[in-house]
């Protein structure tokens, strides 16, 4: 939990920083053979009702510390989306998040994670994607899963979906 508290004020301070903003993601630069198309949505049979929101209506905020330069970034998801910052790209197959009458509370999402091994005078037909991590993150139990990476850290921030009688706010 330390950790989660010390990557959270990081995140704070850098979003103090008076800089210019990042760019934006390089989302069309991604590799042809990481390329996906969404995850096809089972609909409920004849009768039935879904709960919650449908899986393609849900989104994820996924954190990306790039802690070689102290860089960090949500990254605003929805399933069968990826984004690419630099060397990686975050990938997120699913969100999902407790009723609001069940306890505990947790917050999770299924998410895939690519480091290229580029390096400078590298072909970039020779650049290598190596999948670091595929997994379920969770929100309030980050030490369950983790991305182990000398680089990158990846955690799960929200995931925005509803359910039947909840209150919007």
């Amino acid at each position: 939990m330390r950790g989660l508290a010390l990557l959270t004020a990081i995140g704070v301070l850098a979003a103090c920083n008076e800089a210019a903003p990042p760019p934006e993601p390089e989302a069309t630069d991604i590799p042809e053979e990481l390329q996906t198309e969404a995850p096809a949505v089972i609909t409920p049979p004849d009768g039935e009702t879904a709960e919650g929101t449908p899986l393609e209506e849900r989104v994820a905020t996924i954190g990306l510390l790039n802690k070689r330069n102290n860089e960090t970034r949500d990254l605003e998801l929805r399933p069968g989306e990826q984004q690419r910052i630099g060397n990686v790209i975050v990938r997120l197959a699913s969100c999902e998040r407790t009723a609001p009458w069940e306890m505990p509370k947790e917050t999770g999402a299924f998410v895939q994670v690519f480091v290229s091994d580029a390096r400078p005078g590298r072909d970039s037909a020779e650049v290598r994607w190596n999948r670091i991590f595929s997994g379920w993150l969770f929100k309030n139990s980050p030490s369950l899963n983790v991305v182990e990476h000398p680089v990158y850290d990846v955690w799960v921030k929200d995931c925005a979906m509803s359910f039947p009688g909840e209150e919007s706010t």
